[in-house]
């Protein structure tokens, strides 16, 4: 059940299957703009998109469960070009749709003018925390985009994401507006839930969507975020966080209680996070 404020705006919406909206908007490679919503934004801004949109729908099912897990080196080679935004960068995972028990590796390259080229394998969910019987393909997608981590280097599991997520496709601009809720990291025995928050991303060629328009007027911008390295960062107080130090600050720190002194991540096992 997708989460109960986006129940009715999401029914509203005409349906789009799979097979459709990979061939009309599959979008391997494109701009994508992130945005930080609170929760009780997102009903109208579905509503004002009815006339554009049209929403995945599978088996009745309108929005589904997502797990990702990243993978980065010992010294945390892939956060660091994030943090320190070198112009080619990588980031290796796994995501795992739960609702349909499916798994695929994936190798994300971000290069200049903040395109983003995606390579993708079909794996086995029973090795989704571990990169071994996918690092041939791996090492092959870097070493195609001229974006490698130092040779032999291992790639170990770092942090794990879930949350659920509903795909728009906006049929009139070949673009996709994705939705995720109900967010959560897990960094070791450490995690972060951000409950009143959602991460909506659009996917465009290089021009605006509508959802873009209609988000710009509402006063929201696009904010550096990244599910992996914002995550990290806000779960490992003492890496370098300049790129999102903003949504740092105002989205993934824990509120203080009156009359306590701050608390850090790093003394709460398990925390929720203010989407002020």
């Amino acid at each position: 059940m997708s989460t109960p404020p986006l129940t009715a705006p999401l029914a509203a919406l005409p349906p789009v299957g799979l097979a459709e909206l990979i061939d009309r908007a599959a979008l391997q490679t494109r701009v994508d703009r992130k945005y930080v919503v609170p929760l009780g934004e997102l009903p109208q801004l579905l509503r004002q998109l009815t006339s554009y949109a049209q929403v995945l729908e599978i088996d009745g099912e309108r929005s589904f469960r997502y797990e990702s897990v990243y993978f980065d080196t010992p010294w945390l080679a892939s956060y660091h070009c994030a943090a320190y935004r070198r112009r080619r960068r990588f980031k290796v995972r796994t995501r795992s749709y739960l609702d349909s028990a499916q798994c695929w590796l994936r190798v994300k390259i971000s290069g200049a003018r903040d395109s983003i080229t995606k390579h993708r394998l079909p794996y086995d969910p029973r090795d989704r925390a571990t990169v071994r019987p996918g690092r041939d393909f791996v090492d092959e997608a870097l070493v195609r985009e001229a974006v490698c981590p130092p040779a032999g280097s291992d790639l170990d599991p770092v942090l794990v994401t879930s949350y659920r997520r509903a795909t728009l496709l906006l049929p009139g601009t070949a673009s996709r507006v994705t939705i995720d809720t109900g967010l959560s990291w897990q960094d070791g025995d450490t995690s972060l839930q951000l409950p009143g928050l959602a991460v909506v991303e659009t996917k465009t060629s290089y021009a605006a969507s509508p959802a873009d328009r209609m988000l710009w007027q509402r006063g929201l911008r696009p904010a550096r975020i990244s599910k992996y390295a914002t995550g990290l960062a806000a779960l490992r107080p003492g890496l370098p966080d300049s790129p999102w130090r903003r949504t740092l600050r105002r989205h993934f720190r824990a509120p203080e209680s009156v009359g306590t002194a701050p608390t850090s991540t790093t003394h709460r096992s398990v925390q929720e996070a203010s989407c002020v």
